[in-house]
């Protein structure tokens, strides 16, 4: 049966989550969905970041570390965090970004199978995971002498031998929209004798997520997506009790150290996911996360990240259906899995030409998602349950079809790359 409107209006009126699109500042006529790559402002954050500037900063000065609570932010942040990711109190820190955590971990993982398994010497990870992941990983593999092993999302159980030491993957692949089975994955890579590192940046926020369930050995994830905490957003990391105290991280800086005021010139590190801090904290940034991760608080009386993965999956389902009946013929063709159990909050389209132009004209009329090069190239849509409606699926479609069928994306403004894509 073809959906229509007023199904989707209809559907709207009965959503017991659409009181939650009030807690942000979004500009009139914008179907945004890009929040998979920078969350909306919530209405709160201005107002407190404001006042964190004009009277913990203005006012109370060097003080506010003590008065403001300024020094228990990353906990106060990260037992948040512990809520929507399977984690328990004081299991994770809000500090530093993705990258940076990333590098934490992995060095720390790594450090724990040099005593362990000497004999490992691989980390294994997906061939499509983001590229900074596997930046990182690179770096570190070049500087001790280890081996990168890259293989396809349905090789890895193969790639897991006597040799790796570590698994590092993406939960929700950035450009597929993909969702890896996390308990089954760790439990494969414990059974070959190896440790996971999970990077939940498009997970933690937009889909259900059970660390302790999974009995994962790491992770990091991101501020600014799906957690709404603004451009650079502190990210965060989780180190699980039984390795958080076996070594230090490789970033010892001061506020990880056991007695940070004691200003002693060697290195003492702090108990648990504490000596995975580095320096000074962001304080007004660290400000705006915690609104964001307020507007994700705002969900648990109605129902929490388990009615915001209905509505996801819902609204993503729509949008699956509605392209193919609405924008058929054009060339479109769905890259992201249309099983619940495989697939994120976002859903990505290939096409063989003009998938950036066909983005840039969307963003012009008011939809807004993204553009990943490929091949194959890759048009990105975020569906965040927060603040988007199923009316907001049925117009930005409307939107896509007649981009499509009008040609305008040939247009010469609309195939001009811009910095950010």
């Amino acid at each position: 049966m073809t959906t229509t409107l007023q199904d989707c209006r209809a559907l709207d009126a009965s959503d017991p989550l659409r009181p939650l699109r009030d807690l942000f500042l979004l500009p009139e006529g914008v179907i945004y969905l890009d929040g998979n790559s920078l969350g909306p402002l919530p209405k709160a954050a201005p107002e407190r970041v404001a006042r964190a500037v004009r009277e913990e900063w203005g006012e109370g000065l060097i003080r506010s570390w003590n008065t403001a609570g300024w020094y228990e932010l990353p906990r106060r942040l990260g037992d948040t965090i512990a809520t929507l990711v399977g984690a328990g109190p004081g299991e994770v820190v809000a500090t530093d970004s993705t990258s940076v955590n990333l590098f934490k971990v992995l060095s720390a993982a790594l450090a724990l199978c040099a005593a362990d398994a000497p004999g490992r010497r691989t980390v294994v990870s997906e061939r499509s995971n983001f590229p900074t992941d596997l930046y990182i990983a690179e770096g570190l593999c070049r500087e001790r002498g280890l081996e990168l092993r890259l293989v396809e999302a349905e090789d890895i159980p193969a790639a897991l031998d006597a040799r790796t030491a570590v698994l590092m993957l993406t939960h929700v692949n950035y450009r597929t929209g993909a969702m890896h089975d996390m308990a089954a994955v760790t439990r494969a890579a414990h059974e070959r004798g190896a440790l996971v590192v999970w990077d939940l940046a498009h997970s933690a926020g937009a889909v259900e997520v059970d660390l302790h369930g999974a009995d994962a050995d790491f992770a990091i994830g991101c501020g600014y997506k799906y957690l709404n905490g603004g451009p650079g957003a502190p990210a965060f990391v989780w180190v699980h009790p039984r390795h958080a105290e076996r070594f230090w991280q490789p970033l010892s800086g001061w506020w990880s150290h056991a007695a940070p005021f004691a200003f002693t010139p060697d290195y003492r590190p702090a108990a648990g996911i504490a000596r995975y801090l580095c320096g000074t904290q962001p304080v007004l940034s660290m400000t705006a996360l915690e609104c964001g991760l307020e507007t994700l608080l705002a969900a648990q009386p109605l129902g929490g990240m388990a009615a915001l993965r209905r509505k996801s999956l819902a609204l993503t389902d729509l949008f699956i259906r509605l392209v193919e009946e609405r924008c058929a013929g054009n060339g479109l063709a769905l890259v992201t899995p249309r099983d619940h159990a495989q697939r994120g909050s976002q859903v990505c389209l290939a096409r063989d030409e003009g998938a950036y132009a066909i983005v840039q004209a969307l963003i012009a009329r008011g939809v807004i998602g993204d553009f990943r090069a490929g091949p194959p190239d890759i048009l990105r849509f975020g569906f965040t349950p927060l603040y988007l409606g199923f009316e907001d699926v049925w117009n930005a479609v409307e939107q896509l079809r007649e981009v499509l069928e009008s040609g305008e994306w040939r247009r010469g403004e609309f195939n001009r790359k811009q910095a950010v894509t």
